[in-house]
């Protein structure tokens, strides 16, 4: 049965012989003819699922097809894919011709057809002047067009790349970006191309699969994964975003930042904690004392938009160049920070004015609320055992269990000290998420174990940072385990 689709990823996953997995149940579809971007950062597994699809590892689970046929354990040289690497893999001892004509070669094509076969590819990628030139005199942006030249040359039906534009510089990057799309378009093929630059992969895609940790996050046109991102780690990795922990009071109607907004967004219930995500470009601001209608530094036909909006104060605290904008940090009469981005420039200790239009309050779904929740069981000693350590907890709470009950240990995000020394903790593990949401950091810790916590502090941490965990025996909640998480 012919399939809609030439490339069908379902429910894959892939482990390793150390236990640890790069893959989790991601299931994914391609349309023929169609650019999907795999970004993620380093770790993530968007290598290991462009690996899998071509054959070079097999899924430990699900299955992967090809026009409708499985080729979960086909070998990498029967499947109608070719890929580019990063590190281009051409052959030093032969030019540039004998590069592109290996794959045919190898097939014993007539050599007419092969030299038919290479003028074309070579004139694909605007190469057909260096036909007899040695690889290794060639650039970087030139090596990589050769590359893609070989792999263009088999015909394949599917063309895979993998941070192919990685080692180039910014410059040449962006040319080849555009000569990669233009690419596309003439050749009509399927591209999978996987890639850690955000700003590669909205200029490129048709859709864009966002990864993280092994699991698709979001997957979408460039423009839904930028303006609708599904969670908060999508809206901090694709672009610049301001974050905030918000309340919908009820349909249209959010409240952040100590105030209450329009917005457009329904269906999340009343009084329901959620995140909100603003855009830094979709902050108008002017100069506080100017008329809200036309501030003195912007142009006449460039005002800040006129009508009821729910309006906020600052002070610039930094103002940066960016070449096309300015980019502001502004820190608000109530202890909040917002990044703005603008053409006018504002400069630090400037009193400011900010509104942000309905339409362009992205609300988001809390991913977690405001509380750890673990499961535990209370010891003879009368302390607690969860996260595979025994904690120390208050009487109060202690006093309705019995050695040996099952309970849930709640803890406030709040609540948890993290220690410079890791030593100094009952536990230790490292800063393994960082998100910024205005007023507080949100971290993710994930302990030696294997546990993830959330911890909120003022502290600022490094990715990475190793820390000791302490949690104050009075901040232990314990419940039966059935309770229902608190929001």
């Amino acid at each position: 049965m012919k399939s809609d689709y030439i490339i069908e990823v379902n429910h894959v996953s892939k482990q390793f012989e150390d236990g640890q997995y790069a893959l989790r149940d991601v299931s994914l579809k391609v349309k023929k003819g169609e650019f999907v971007t795999i970004l993620g950062p380093s770790g993530c597994g968007k290598t290991t699922l462009l690996r899998c699809i071509a054959g070079f590892q097999v899924a430990s689970e699900g299955d992967i097809l090809l026009n409708g046929e499985d080729v979960t354990e086909m070998p990498p040289h029967l499947r109608p894919v070719n890929t580019v690497f990063q590190k281009y893999a051409l052959f030093p001892h032969l030019n540039v011709y004998e590069n592109v004509a290996f794959g045919l070669t190898l097939k014993h094509v007539e050599k007419s057809e092969v030299e038919r076969r290479v003028k074309r590819a070579l004139k694909m990628v605007a190469m057909s002047d260096y036909e007899f030139r040695h690889v290794d005199s060639l650039s970087g942006g030139q090596q990589q067009r050769v590359a893609i030249a070989r792999a263009i040359i088999n015909e394949p039906e599917v063309l895979l790349l993998d941070e192919p534009l990685a080692a180039l510089d910014l410059k040449m990057r962006k040319d080849m970006q555009l000569e990669l799309k233009e690419m596309h378009k003439k050749l009509g093929i399927t591209f999978i191309y996987v890639t850690h630059d955000q700003e590669e992969a909205l200029t490129l895609s048709d859709r864009i699969v966002v990864m993280r940790e092994g699991k698709i996050q979001q997957i979408g046109t460039p423009t839904d994964i930028y303006n609708e991102p599904q969670n908060c780690f999508v809206a901090d990795f694709i672009g610049e975003s301001n974050i905030l922990s918000g309340r919908m009071i009820r349909d249209r109607r959010v409240r952040f930042c100590d105030k209450e907004f329009d917005c457009i967004d329904e269906g999340f219930g009343e009084n329901t904690a959620v995140d909100v995500v603003i855009r830094p470009e979709d902050i108008y601001i002017w100069r506080k004392g100017d008329g809200i209608t036309q501030p003195e530094d912007v142009d006449p036909d460039d005002r800040v938009p006129k009508g009821n909006f729910t309006k906020w104060y600052g002070v610039v605290d930094s103002c940066i160049f960016k070449g096309v904008h300015y980019e502001m940090t502004i820190k608000t009469d109530n202890g909040f920070e917002f990044m703005v981005q603008d053409y006018h420039e504002f400069l630090p200790g400037t009193e400011v004015g900010m509104l942000v239009k309905p339409e362009d309050i992205q609300i988001m779904k809390k991913e977690h609320y405001i509380f750890n929740y673990f499961e535990g069981e209370v010891l003879k000693n009368g302390k607690v055992r969860f996260l595979e350590a025994d904690w120390e907890v208050s009487e109060a709470q202690i006093a309705p269990f019995h050695a040996g009950d099952k309970v849930q240990v709640r803890v406030a995000f709040r609540d948890i000290d993290l220690q410079d020394h890791e030593s100094e903790g009952v536990l230790s593990g490292e800063v393994h998420f960082i998100l910024y949401k205005g007023n507080h950091y949100n971290l993710t810790i994930r302990t030696d174990e294997g546990y993830d916590m959330y911890v909120y502090t003022n502290d600022i941490w490094d990715d990475g940072d190793r820390v000791g965990i302490v949690i104050p025996k009075d901040s232990i909640i314990l419940d039966q385990p059935e309770k229902q998480p608190e929001k």
